[in-house]
């Protein structure tokens, strides 16, 4: 498309709304059409709805709301100066709560939402410069001097990036356009001072490249797409090393348009990824989605955890190299599964893959879903695959300390907080004649042709009822059949229809008549998995999975004695499946024989010699497994996703 063209902005309340002119495959349903009325996920979002009203408060303690108030010369000696709190991102924070209200309030409309949603942003504009300008620590730290000063570290682009989003959400939810006229002003000021012939520079974080898309979207400005593209094609060619920073971390030692993989920070590699899959839809780039679809098909292959877990390394917070995947030291943080998500979606508009669909339903059920609680108003900012008996704390974001209600760096939970209240927007997407349902929940979805009612205990069922609410003549349905799924099958009023293959879409073409109804049935088999031999950190091990749920073995469900640091699982009968509804809100559980190990009897130094030194297998005793999302919700204590795997006879295999 031209650069001068304006694109055709489509409406509805979605945050990747790519227009008329993008070169996708569908448009997804925003939570104007798609809502989620029962089951498991409205569960997680009512308690996610009580932590968007808790996140107000913990803005305030933090001190986030303190410094924008600052800015703005609303206290202190009103002028605009004082001692700012917190990290340089801190407005972050504030942005994705505030865009969390605007999510929130679509789903459920309220009143006191929209009280603090103006409060915060009446706080935010009178922060901002006469120039455009916004970032309060900045401003309070070090003035006008101090801008852009620090790229790599300042995280500018990043906040402005996260208020634009913010903005977007709020006049598509509310009709309030009080925010997107600051974020205009930001982003005008973005255009004049960055770019090829002005300040040739990025931010050391990305997520301004998919701000800025949505930005062009909402606004049909042009010069916004360009600057997202400046800022995608400007990477990889060391301006962090021009600062003396290590380029790798920050995503810029290979061009994207280059790269076969993601590295470095896993935050900040998927958010530039996510942008870039924007900027590729909206300007019909083939090559570059191309790309982009070859860095996600080896992210997935060899640096993703199985629960969807991205980055392997604590130090930086980044990915490690392909296969380099340790249970007990994975960081897989909470944000950068959200990230994950978020390319997942934009690669699932532009492509109608379904391996894009089970990428997105590993990620919900199982590395986002972990990082919070069944509350909904604790947090886990780090999520291993295992935690060893005796893990102590060492630091604020250690999962040994149990689930927390905010963290000094608070980046995780009000990104929880935005994605789980526009949860709904992941479910469906249309095309002319086509509705594609890509996730499954009990939920009403409003098609252009086509309008239906899904009724489904899952994921503790696999069976999914949609009935025909509304029709407008001959359409398809499409339905993500996951790759997991051996054995689906698809009827419509009873008969059977079509293939139900794993890893791809059923295609239902009907003259469609409201009360018509299909049945989709994923058998919920109980899985043994094995890792890559690659993986050498788990080699000779097993997990267990159940249609999109990881499970996870915790100390509280074993028996007296029992520890899970030396356990191993004993092949034989498959594992019994019981539904609790009492535990953990209603999860289902798998019991399975394993043998604990039992220490010798005499202290031998390591490494045990051949002749007996080596722990002995003791006898077998039933094993419970939960899934993993939900554990840390009673104690903290010992964990583990992978389990050796041992003989019959006992002894090692």
């Amino acid at each position: 498309m031209s650069s001068d063209a304006p694109p055709v902005v489509r409406t509805g309340q979605s945050p990747a709304r790519p227009t008329d002119a993008a070169t996708v495959t569908s448009h997804p349903l925003g939570l104007d059409r798609a809502r989620i009325t029962g089951g498991f996920w409205a569960d997680r979002q009512r308690a996610g709805a009580e932590a968007v009203r808790v996140g107000h408060e913990q803005l305030e303690r933090a001190g986030n709301l303190h410094n924008l108030r600052l800015a703005g010369g609303r206290t202190g000696g009103g002028d605009g100066t004082g001692e700012a709190v917190g990290p340089v991102f801190a407005d972050s924070d504030v942005y994705k709560w505030l865009e969390a209200v605007a999510w929130e309030y679509a789903r459920e409309p309220a009143e006191d939402l929209l009280e603090r949603q103006r409060e915060v942003t009446a706080l935010v504009a009178a922060a901002q410069q006469p120039d455009g300008y916004l970032n309060s620590v900045v401003q309070l730290r070090s003035g006008e001097a101090g801008r852009y000063a620090d790229l790599p570290w300042s995280h500018e682009h990043y906040c402005a990036g996260h208020l634009i989003q913010a903005a977007v959400a709020q006049v598509r939810c509310t009709g309030d356009r009080a925010l997107l006229e600051v974020a205009v002003r930001l982003a005008d000021h973005l255009v004049e001072t960055f770019g090829e012939d002005r300040r040739h520079d990025v931010d050391g974080h990305p997520v301004i490249e998919m701000a800025l898309v949505e930005l062009y979207r909402e606004t049909g400005t042009p010069a916004y797409l360009e600057l997202a593209r400046y800022f995608v094609d400007a990477r990889g060619h060391g301006l962090m090393a021009s600062y003396g920073k290590e380029p790798t971390y920050f995503s810029d030692r290979v061009p994207v348009r280059e790269a076969t993989t993601v590295e470095g920070h896993a935050v900040r590699a998927v958010y530039l990824t996510a942008g870039a899959t924007d900027l590729a839809t909206e300007t019909g780039d083939t090559a570059l989605l191309a790309t982009l679809d070859a860095q996600f098909s080896t992210m997935w292959a060899t640096k993703t955890y199985l629960t969807g877990g991205l980055g392997s390394r604590w130090d930086w917070e980044a990915f490690g190299e392909p296969y380099e995947l340790p249970p007990d030291r994975a960081y897989a943080e909470t944000c950068a599964a959200i990230g994950g998500i978020q390319w997942a979606w934009r690669m699932l508009l532009a492509t109608g893959e379904a391996r894009y669909g089970d990428a997105l339903e590993r990620m919900l059920f199982n590395g986002f879903l972990a990082g919070v609680s069944l509350h909904g108003t604790e947090y886990f900012y780090v999520n291993p695959l295992q935690l060893r008996g005796s893990s102590q704390p060492d630091e604020n974001r250690s999962p040994a300390h149990g689930r927390r209600g905010w963290f000094a760096c608070a980046c995780c939970p009000p990104n929880v907080m935005r994605t789980m209240s526009g949860l709904a927007g992941l479910l469906a997407s249309t095309a002319p004649g086509v509705l594609s349902v890509h996730q499954y929940a009990t939920a009403t979805l409003d098609g252009d042709e086509l309008g239906l009612e899904l009724t489904t205990d899952y994921p503790w069922s696999g069976q999914v009822r949609l009935e025909v609410t509304r029709s407008s003549g001959r359409s398809t349905l499409r339905l993500r059949v996951p790759g997991w799924a051996a054995g689906a099958t698809v009827t419509v009023d009873g008969a059977e229809a079509g293939p139900a293959t794993p890893g791809g879409y059923v295609e239902l073409e009907r003259d469609w008549q409201p009360g018509q109804v299909v049945l989709l049935d994923l058998p919920l088999t109980v899985r043994t998995v094995t890792a890559h031999p690659r993986v050498d950190a788990v080699r000779g091990c097993v997990a267990l999975e159940r249609g999109p749920l990881v499970y996870a073995f915790e100390h509280v469900d074993q028996q007296p004695g029992v520890e899970l640091d030396d356990i191993t699982l004993v092949p034989g009968p498959d594992a019994r499946v019981q539904h609790e509804p009492g535990l953990l809100e209603g999860v289902t559980t798998l019991t399975l024989r394993g043998r604990p190990a039992r220490a010798p009897e005499e202290y031998r130094p390591w490494p045990w010699p051949v002749d007996g030194g080596a722990p002995v297998p003791g006898d077998e005793v039933d094993l419970v497994a939960i899934p993993y999302y939900a554990w840390a919700n009673r104690e903290i204590d010992a964990m583990r996703v992978w389990v050796p795997l041992g003989s019959p006879g006992g002894t090692p295999s």
